[in-house]
């Protein structure tokens, strides 16, 4: 058997900061994500320079950010992935045998990008078709956006979240014992629709839920400037939602988290049985957040904490050893970007000659000996601009801006543009972000100053072509969740 060190990279889809019971969130049950933070690192400001699928999942193969690797949305054309330079190419490369199991969302689907074998999301519903007898997944009529909940359709042996880490097992069980491996188990909740199994929407039923938060710039949606408020009209309209409503849409939400992180614990189990824990390097987090109803806002793609920020773990090899870093907290600004150099140095995998790479490696930087200053993201007309105290955020349709300091005010609770306050923060970020951009030659540049690009578009204008999400049981497909 091969002594070289495996690794497993878990990511869910849209799951928040802020959803780990290990981590200070008391209403969610997370038991096994708990067992990894406390056997390993929480790095406590991990963010994704692009919160939306595709750009994420390509910024965590190539090493790069999406404003680098030129995709930044989700129907881009742009090959982002050099399948020679990947994550996965890299480490098939090094000797490692690769699998991917769950959602990729790779475009186009069913390109490997260095990956010795994938199985999709699409693989479950043939499978699913196969036998008629365990039901017909989402036959609910629920959309991949919209925000209401619902119940799974299927028994919790039968869904998703369970053929994911079941997959995930099959391989560990069938893997080639004379290599070392990387499997990247993907699982597509909690993205929407928010249709936990019943078994785990009784778990949350009438549990108390945290309110979302509003800051003296969002007491209404009105308050908002309307560009930052756009992917909500687009997607699922939660400021419609009342009190109740909001606290059921996230009861759902965190019965999806509960339920991949049950199934995880079938998935440590079998590894912890095979022997697998002493030397597999176990790391946790997911492409972007969600913002759940926080400033009346919903889904991601804007920089706002609930969209952006993420939650990444990294648990080293070994059950009971006396790891220094087991239960330690790194509050360094890490990205996603961060994974492929990390995981080639565990891997003691070379990086392509000459490949460029916007990461650093998470486990030096636990250590105190890499660090990032600053973190640019860009996301459609969307940016942000992040050191340790401050962020700055700004949509060019509208030229607007605003800034919150991070380490008084994590939530985003006081502007302070509008407070006339850390005058000299914002010309640094302002400063920051014309550098970059003029480099882009981004049109929000002119003259040397950020300039609006259009007006954003009123709410009307954006509901007559909303997308829902819809995808009927005829025809489901990798962003079928």
């Amino acid at each position: 058997m091969s002594e070289r060190p495996n690794i497993i990279l878990i990511t869910t889809d849209q799951q928040r900061f802020d959803t780990i019971s290990a981590l200070g969130n008391r209403h969610i049950f997370t038991p096994h994500l708990n067992w990894l933070a406390d056997g390993g690192i929480s790095y406590s400001r991990a963010y994704t320079d692009c919160p939306i699928c595709v750009p994420a999942r390509a910024t965590i193969m190539n090493g790069r950010h999406a404003f680098n690797h030129g995709l930044m949305n989700n129907t881009d054309p742009v090959k982002a992935i050099d399948p020679q330079a990947s994550l996965a190419g890299l480490l098939t490369k090094a000797g490692y045998q690769t699998r991917a199991a769950g959602k990729m969302h790779f475009v186009p689907n069913r390109c490997n990008y260095g990956f010795e074998h994938i199985e999709i999301l699409d693989d479950y519903y043939r499978h699913m078709a196969r036998f008629p007898h365990l039901g017909v997944p989402m036959d609910h009529g629920l959309g991949q956006n919209e925000m209401e909940p619902g119940i799974s359709t299927v028994e919790e042996s039968a869904s998703l979240t369970h053929w994911v880490a079941q997959r995930s097992i099959d391989f560990l069980e069938t893997r080639d014992e004379g290599r070392p491996f990387f499997l990247w188990t993907g699982f597509s909740k909690p993205h929407p629709p928010f249709d936990p199994c019943m078994n785990y929407w009784q778990l949350y039923h009438g549990a108390d839920m945290p309110d979302p938060v509003e800051g003296d710039w969002s007491q209404n949606i009105e308050m908002i400037p309307q560009a930052f408020c756009e992917p909500t009209y687009s997607l699922n309209n939660i400021q419609r939602f009342g009190p109740e409503q909001i606290r059921n849409v996230r009861r759902a939400y965190y019965a999806c988290i509960t339920q991949i992180d049950y199934n995880l614990g079938l998935l440590v189990a079998r590894m912890r049985e095979m022997g697998l824990l002493r030397n597999t390097w176990i790391i946790f987090t997911s492409d972007h957040g969600e913002m759940l109803g926080d400033h009346h806002l919903g889904a991601k793609t804007i920089f706002f904490e609930g969209s952006s920020h993420i939650p990444l773990l990294i648990r080293p090899p070994g059950e009971w050893d006396a790891e220094p870093r087991r239960g330690s907290r790194c509050d360094g600004i890490v990205c996603l970007a961060d994974v492929l150099p990390t995981c080639l140095s565990i891997a003691g995998a070379d990086r392509q000659a000459g490949a460029p790479c916007d990461g650093l490696n998470l486990l030096d930087a636990a250590e105190g000996k890499a660090r990032r200053e600053i973190l640019h993201g860009q996301c459609l007309d969307y940016h942000m601009v992040l050191d340790e105290r401050f962020k700055y955020v700004f949509a060019s349709r509208g030229a607007a801006e605003m800034m919150f300091n991070l380490r008084e005010d994590p939530y985003e609770q006081h502007e302070l543009i509008r407070a006339g306050e850390n005058k000299d923060a914002l010309a640094k970020f302002r400063g920051l972000l014309i550098d970059r951009l003029a480099r882009q030659k981004n049109p929000a540049v002119k003259d040397g100053r950020l300039v609006s690009i259009g007006e954003p578009k009123t709410p009307r204008q954006v509901r007559a072509t909303s997308w829902p999400g819809f995808h009927s049981t005829k025809n489901p497909n990798e962003v079928a969740h």
